[in-house]
């Protein structure tokens, strides 16, 4: 069993080649491109230092703490309760599930838009795409198709969400950097103030809060992790896979953000409308316009997929750790595919409710930004609890054998870990101060929204921790304990518990560790 409780692989192993295309297959979605487009030339220096601080780092402690527990159930929940135990675990586990439920509405409103251009009139397909009840419409149809197709098993979702990754995503991305090239070596008139520099200035805090949302443009690389033990040598091709995944992904999100920036001014940029535009003015320019609306269901096709994926994945980690005795039954039930039910039925739910929200917010494209900004602070947390882990687990758990480890001493998990830390940790206080390029409305609903939804969020793991009972372990449930929990049985502890008379406590311990760590 892998780190997220699915079957290893036996015998066939990855090229480095291969783990790099699966690195930025994983990581590279084209719908933040116009995110980015405002900023002009220095778009590339945000790129460059969030992939130097944040998406190196991710990939390279993710893998170690993936080697160390390769045999192991529970991911993200395993590393992070190791070393604080299984209550902040869970925390961990609940963030990445319960970011992914907020981040739908938000791509799927790009899915929303890839259809309205579907036309051949840009004009009324703006207008359509900027039509609450259009979208509220697209988003729920395709958030429901992906997850009965979800229902259908893994089969079904790998078939789906690979060629919907080719063609949705890696073919266009290539097209739209191909026709950036060709615009402005044919003398096409570059609408990007080049004037701006490389370096941003960064005294203007509130410009910094839609950099800030390129760390998410990274975020997922740690499932990657699962796949340090696949490739020969991994001490030495892990990294090398994930240095070329990396700058792959880091040309590919810059040439495409300046092949939107050539064609579309940044004053008329749209966060959801602004890739179909440029695709349409490109087109209109090299007089294919007939190519539209190829590249719009194309890419309506790669938000399918990817959502597809996302359905699949940290959906099933918290079912797992949902089993071990952390949810209730309830949320424990599968269909006969084996497929968690229940749960996938409530993400459904919370994602209609949040569609829903459409109707109250000034903009489909304020809902976009707040949504998205929301998702980038839950991610966050779990990212600081992820890299502290990974430190802290280095003295925790020293004698552990780890197949997989970054440098011989300490000092370079320090410095990655640190570095991931500290750059998750300056993203997430940029995230709360709202954006000068956009209108979101009143700043007391953008406060609100991120403050309120954060302590809600958060909170309601511990919650459901401090109400869990002996019960919901399911006792099929083949979860390993923790390594403190191992400990604690030791069998001096367990004939001191049987003299005092205390079976039934013990019992309930191992359900409730009394060391501290709830």
């Amino acid at each position: 069993m892998n780190a997220y409780g699915c079957k290893k692989s036996t015998g066939f192993k990855l090229s480095v080649a291969t783990l790099a295309i699966m690195n930025v297959t994983a990581v590279v979605s084209l719908r933040g491109l116009p995110a980015e487009a405002v900023y002009g030339p220095s778009s590339a220096f945000y790129y460059l230092f969030a992939a130097i601080v944040f998406l190196i780092p991710t990939s390279l402690v993710a893998a170690e703490l993936a080697a160390m527990f390769a045999d192991k159930q529970g991911g993200v929940f395993r590393w992070v309760g190791e070393a604080y135990g299984a209550r902040t675990g869970f925390l961990a586990i609940w963030l990445q599930w319960i970011e992914s439920t907020i981040w739908y509405p938000t791509v799927l409103t790009f899915g929303a838009v890839s259809i309205a251009f579907i036309g051949l009139n840009q004009h009324a397909d703006m207008i359509l795409a900027s039509n609450k009840i259009f979208t509220l419409v697209v988003v729920l149809a395709i958030y429901w198709l992906a997850t009965f197709i979800s229902l259908k098993g893994l089969g079904w979702v790998g078939k789906i969400s690979k060629w919907g990754g080719m063609i949705g995503t890696i073919i266009p991305a290539g097209l739209l950097i191909l026709l950036g090239i060709v615009y402005i070596a044919s003398g096409g008139h570059n609408q990007m103030d080049m004037s701006q520099g490389f370096f941003p200035d960064l005294t203007k805090f509130d410009n910094l809060v839609l950099a800030s949302s390129i760390f998410l443009f990274y975020a997922g690389m740690e499932m990657m992790g699962i796949h340090v033990m696949d490739v020969n040598n991994p001490s030495k091709n892990y990294p090398k896979a994930i240095i070329i995944g990396s700058l792959v992904t880091v040309c590919i999100f810059v040439l495409g953000t300046f092949s939107l920036g050539f064609i579309i001014p940044a004053k008329d940029i749209s966060l959801t409308q602004s890739l179909l535009i440029g695709f349409d003015n490109y087109f209109k320019y090299l007089h294919m316009s007939w190519a539209s609306p190829i590249i719009a269901i194309a890419l309506m096709f790669g938000v399918l997929a990817g959502v597809l994926t996302w359905v699949a994945g940290p959906s099933k980690g918290i079912f797992a750790v949902g089993k071990a005795g952390y949810l209730p039954p309830f949320f424990q039930k599968a269909n006969k595919n084996g497929v968690q039910r229940n749960i996938l039925l409530i993400q459904g739910g919370v994602v209609t409710l949040l569609a829903l929200l459409f109707v109250v917010m000034p903009s489909v494209q304020s809902f976009y930004q707040i949504l998205s900004q929301l998702t980038v602070l839950l991610y966050l947390i779990m990212y600081m609890l992820m890299f502290s882990a990974a430190i802290v687990l280095r003295y925790k758990m020293k004698d552990l054998a780890r197949p997989f480890r970054l440098g011989k001493g300490n000092g370079l998990m320090w410095l990655l870990g640190c570095m991931g830390f500290c750059g998750a940790l300056l993203a997430f206080i940029l995230s709360f101060i709202p954006p000068s390029q956009i209108s979101t409305g009143s700043n007391t609903v953008w406060f609100s929204v991120l403050v309120i939804g954060c302590i809600v969020v958060v909170g309601a793991p511990f919650l459901i921790y401090a109400a869990r009972k002996p019960s919901w372990r399911n006792p099929q449930a083949q979860f390993e304990p923790f390594h403190w929990e191992q400990a604690a049985q030791t069998p001096a502890n367990i004939a001191a518990a049987n003299a005092a008379g205390t079976n039934a406590a013990g019992t309930n311990a191992a359900a409730k560790p009394a060391d501290g760590r709830k």
